[in-house]
């Protein structure tokens, strides 16, 4: 089957307009389908299951589990309570065995077991102080759970085995105020948006093995936008040695040398209020929350172009693209 992508976004019962999960094909734009689910904010897949996990971002918040079949569409297999309210982002590890969900409302982390057939199992719950509000969840190349923490200004971590603990060394505070969103690593880097200051902030990373977890050193930050007025970035990605980031207000995607950020682009994301993007065959998708579509931008040596089309669809937040 040709490349396609999932596209989940805000449904009428959570505030926005989407159908559910929309399946697309990439290159021709056609729409495969649409699965019905409530608020599914944002979607990941298993590494080696045809299985699809959603969020359901609402007050008592839910996690879905879905089939794909051979041709893409999906099939409802399961939910389950998030043990928190309005989740927002979910990870599988690499090894395809937990699921770890982030509740922006109330701050609670919930890791799941998945079974053999990608189902849910037991789930370790971990609630956080008044006024956090867990954002994403990114295991680590250590294999490591790091949560950003938006309201609390830390990347939370976490030990997954047999039983998933918190980590002894604690959390990694970060600078007041930044307020961080999404997060990527590469090279011995964290990469963190901060929503709250409109920050980029790359942190070195040393002695990961060691008791402390990792040592993490604030060695540069920068303006995720060059544009004047309020920013609140969302998204940020590594690829291809550069580092991407989607600025809501300015509405650009800003695009960044590392390790010690300069910025080498800065363009129109193609629509209002950028929430995610992905990369793809040599695209960028950009979830344009706001102004109901999702904007494919051409790269060329790796910098977005305007975009060329606009795949119509209400209030999206996550693009998830296949092979």
């Amino acid at each position: 089957m040709a490349e396609v992508a999932y596209i989940g976004g805000y449904t009428p019962d959570t505030d926005g307009s989407g159908p559910g999960i929309t399946l697309v094909e990439l290159g021709s734009l056609a729409r495969l389908g649409e699965t019905t689910a409530s608020g599914p904010s944002f979607l990941t897949v298993h590494p080696t299951l045809p299985i699809l996990y959603a969020v359901g971002e609402s007050e008592r918040g839910t996690v879905g589990v879905f089939a794909r079949a051979e041709d893409g569409t999906l099939s409802p297999l399961a939910q389950r309570p998030s043990e928190g309210s309005a989740p927002c982002h979910l990870a599988v590890d690499p090894t395809g065995t937990r699921l770890a969900v982030t509740n922006y409302g109330d701050g609670t982390v919930s890791v799941h077991g998945i079974d053999g057939s990608g189902l849910l199992t037991d789930v370790w719950i971990f609630p956080y102080r008044e006024g956090a509000h867990a954002h994403q969840a990114v295991f680590g190349p250590d294999g490591v759970l790091h949560v950003s923490d938006l309201g609390s200004d830390e990347i939370r971590r976490y030990l997954v085995g047999d039983e998933v603990v918190p980590h002894p060394a604690g959390p990694v505070r970060l600078a007041s105020g930044m307020g961080p969103r999404h997060m990527a690593w590469s090279d011995g880097h964290w990469y963190v948006a901060g929503e709250l200051d409109g920050t980029v902030r790359v942190y070195e990373v040393s002695d990961a093995s060691g008791p402390s977890g990792g040592q993490w050193r604030e060695i540069a930050v920068v303006a995720a936008s060059g544009s004047e007025g309020h920013n609140q970035p969302s998204h940020l990605e590594v690829s291809g040695g550069l580092v991407y980031v989607a600025n809501r207000g300015p509405d650009t995607i800003s695009v960044f040398s590392g390790p010690e950020p300069e910025r080498v682009a800065e363009v129109p994301c193609g629509g209002v209020w950028p929430r995610h993007f992905a990369i793809a065959d040599g695209h960028m998708y950009v979830a344009n929350q706001r102004s109901n579509g999702v904007a494919v931008l051409p790269l060329r040596s790796g910098l977005p172009q305007p975009a060329e089309e606009v795949f119509a669809v209400g209030t999206p937040s996550c693009v998830l693209p296949l092979p």
